[in-house]
């Protein structure tokens, strides 16, 4: 898939170190994915915090390439660095949302997948779309957004419309699209069911709403 597969995830080694430099690259070419979701007003800000929060764990990471070599090592030294701040500073909250929105993208694309959808409108992604949002953004927002989530299904394109942006622009059939989805959420569960993992055992997990 041209805007999925632009880039792949390394493969999660065994000791589920995520070199960081290599996650950086690949995550960069994975904002554009929500402007194919159309309903600017409510997932633009989204793109947004992605592409904000790659560059903070960038700036950290180039700052000394050797001492944050892993998100793993991000996480140990900013912990030391920080004190009581931590973890709600830094590449370690940036690195926090980021997961967020990338488990956002995967819930999505695996429910597509899995064949999810509304019976009686099968060609509409809001099923998909409301259960990535459960998933991965709604206990983290406040009221506000949450209805401006839920207000948004109708804005979602049509799951073809989706599956042609993804390809950018070009007709492919449908499961071909859904064998590339395929490959990259084969690569991508892993790396970042880690990441969450990581977040879990070094209490590093905020629950704070936006």
């Amino acid at each position: 898939m041209a805007l999925l597969l632009e880039t792949e995830f390394k493969a999660l080694p065994a000791d589920k170190q995520i070199e960081t430099e290599p996650f950086l690259d690949t995550v960069a070419h994975l904002p554009p994915f929500f402007d194919c979701l159309g309903a600017a007003i409510v997932y633009a800000p989204i793109k947004a915090d992605l592409t904000g929060n790659i560059k903070k764990i960038r700036a950290v990471y180039e700052s000394n390439p050797t001492k944050f070599k892993t998100l793993q090592n991000i996480l140990e030294v900013e912990k030391e660095m920080h004190g009581s701040a931590w973890p709600k500073i830094g590449a370690t909250l940036a690195l926090m949302w980021l997961k967020r929105g990338l488990k956002f993208i995967q819930v999505l694309l695996q429910s597509l997948c899995d064949g999810e959808r509304d019976e009686e409108n099968p060609n509409l992604i809001r099923v998909n779309a409301a259960k990535a949002y459960e998933i991965a953004l709604k206990k983290y927002h406040g009221w506000v957004l949450q209805k401006l989530f839920l207000g948004s299904g109708y804005a979602l394109p049509y799951r073809s419309d989706l599956f042609r942006a993804l390809e950018k622009g070009q007709e492919v059939k449908e499961e071909e699209t859904l064998e590339k989805i395929h490959q990259f959420l084969v690569k991508a569960t892993p790396i970042l069911d880690a990441i969450y993992e990581m977040y879990i055992k070094m209490n590093a997990e905020l629950n704070y709403k936006a």
